[in-house]
C-alpha cells in the first residue's frame, strides 16, 4: 500500500512556482525542459510566457488565491489552499524563499512534497541557467535554452515579412530597451549601428519596442531607421527574430530569447555580469568595453554618474567586431553572405 502511494506521488504533475521577468524566464527554461521530460508541468508565472515553454507545460498566473494565502499566517491549513496543492506530487518553488511565513505554509500546504530555492545564486559564479538547472541536481553541462515557434506565431511573422517585402533582404533586428534604463546603451548608437546595416549591408532594420519603452519614449529617430514593431506576443515576437540575419541588443530579456533562437546575437554589457548574465546560444558575441568597477552591484548601477561602461563602447568599435565576426565576415555593401532565411527552419517549429 506505502508503494503505491509513493509511485502515485511520483506519476502525478508537478506545481511550478517562478517569479522572475522575462531574462531570468528564459534562463529558466532548460530547467523547466528537464522537468518536463519527466512529468506534466503546472507552472505559475507570467502569463505573457506561455508561448515560449516546452511541452507537456501548462502556465497561469501566480495571481490567485492559493498562493496568495501562503503570505498570511495559518494560509496554508486552508481547506481551499490545501486541496489545490494536494493534486500535485511535488511543488518546486523559487517564489519567496527570504519569507519565512510563505515557506512554512507552503510546507503545510504540500503536506512536505516540496523544494524551495533561492530566485537567485548569491554570491556565485554560476550562469543563471545553470544555477536553476543545479537546483535538481542535474548534470551541470552548458544548458542553452530552447524556444519552439508556435505555428500561429510563425504564420503571422511570414505574412509581416511579405507585407513588408522583407524577403529578399538581410534584416537586422535592434532591441534598444531593457527592464533597466542604466542597462541601456545610448539609444544614438544604435542609430549608428541602423545606418551602418543600411548603407553598408543594403539591409533592413526592425526595431522592437516593448511596454516600457513605448512608456519612456524617445525611440523616433531610431524608428525611422526602418520599421519598428511593438505591442506582439512573445511567441509572434520570437517568430520575428527568428527570420532575422543579425540581432542587436542590451543585457535584456529579448537578447536572451535572440540567442536562444540560434539567431547572430549581439549583446550589450556594461554593469551587468557577463559570467552570470550573457544570453545563452550558439552564435553570441558579447559587446563591452571594460571597466574595473564593472560588473556592479544594482545599488552602484542605480547611482553611477558616468555609465562609462556603456558611453565609452563606440559605435566604431562595435561595427568593426562586428565585421570581423565569423557569421557577418563576408558583408558587402549588398549583404554577400549574410544569412537572409527563406524559410523558418523545421527544428525550430514545435516542442
Amino acid at each position: 500500500m506505502q508503494r503505491e502511494r509513493i509511485l502515485e506521488v511520483i506519476n502525478r504533475r508537478a506545481l511550478v512556482l517562478f517569479p522572475g521577468a522575462l531574462g531570468d524566464f528564459v534562463c529558466f527554461l532548460p530547467t523547466l525542459q528537464f522537468l518536463a521530460e519527466r512529468t506534466s508541468i503546472d507552472l505559475l508565472a507570467r502569463t505573457e510566457f506561455s508561448e515560449l515553454v516546452p511541452a507537456r507545460v501548462n502556465v497561469g498566473s501566480p495571481e490567485r488565491f492559493e498562493i496568495r494565502q501562503l503570505f498570511v499566517s495559518g494560509g496554508g491549513s486552508d481547506d481551499k489552499v490545501r486541496s489545490f496543492f494536494e493534486t500535485y506530487g511535488c511543488t518546486y518553488s523559487w517564489m519567496g524563499s527570504g519569507d519565512l511565513t510563505y515557506k512554512q505554509e507552503l510546507h503545510t500546504a504540500t503536506q512536505g512534497r516540496l523544494r524551495i530555492f533561492q530566485f537567485d545564486a548569491r554570491n556565485s559564479q554560476l550562469h543563471q541557467a545553470d544555477y536553476y538547472l543545479s537546483c535538481l541536481h542535474a548534470d551541470l553541462v552548458p544548458s542553452t535554452p530552447h524556444i519552439p515557434l508556435m505555428p500561429d506565431a510563425a504564420h503571422w511573422a511570414e505574412v509581416y515579412w511579405a507585407e513588408n517585402s522583407l524577403k529578399s533582404k538581410p534584416v537586422l533586428a535592434i532591441a534598444p530597451g531593457s527592464g533597466a534604463r542604466e542597462k541601456n546603451w545610448p539609444l544614438i548608437s544604435f542609430e549608428a549601428i541602423a545606418r551602418w546595416w543600411r548603407e553598408r549591408v543594403g539591409g533592413s532594420v526592425i526595431t522592437i519596442l516593448g511596454p516600457v519603452e513605448d512608456e519612456r519614449g524617445g525611440y523616433e529617430s531610431l524608428c525611422h531607421q526602418g520599421l519598428a514593431i511593438r505591442g506582439i506576443t512573445l511567441g509572434c515576437l520570437a517568430a520575428t527574430i527568428a527570420r532575422c540575419s543579425l540581432y542587436v541588443g542590451n543585457d535584456s530579456g529579448i537578447s536572451h530569447i535572440a540567442a536562444a533562437l540560434g539567431v547572430p546575437t549581439a549583446a550589450v554589457f556594461g554593469p551587468s555580469s557577463v559570467n552570470k548574465w550573457a544570453p545563452r546560444g550558439k552564435t553570441v558575441l558579447v559587446l563591452r568595453h571594460h571597466m574595473p568597477c564593472s560588473p556592479c552591484v544594482v545599488s552602484a548601477m542605480k547611482s553611477c554618474r558616468h555609465r562609462d561602461c556603456l558611453a565609452a563602447l563606440t559605435p566604431v568599435e562595435v561595427i568593426r567586431q562586428l565585421e570581423r565576426w565569423p557569421p557577418l565576415v563576408t558583408l558587402t555593401s549588398q549583404g554577400a553572405g549574410i544569412r537572409v532565411p527563406p524559410e523558418i527552419s523545421p527544428e525550430l517549429m514545435g516542442g
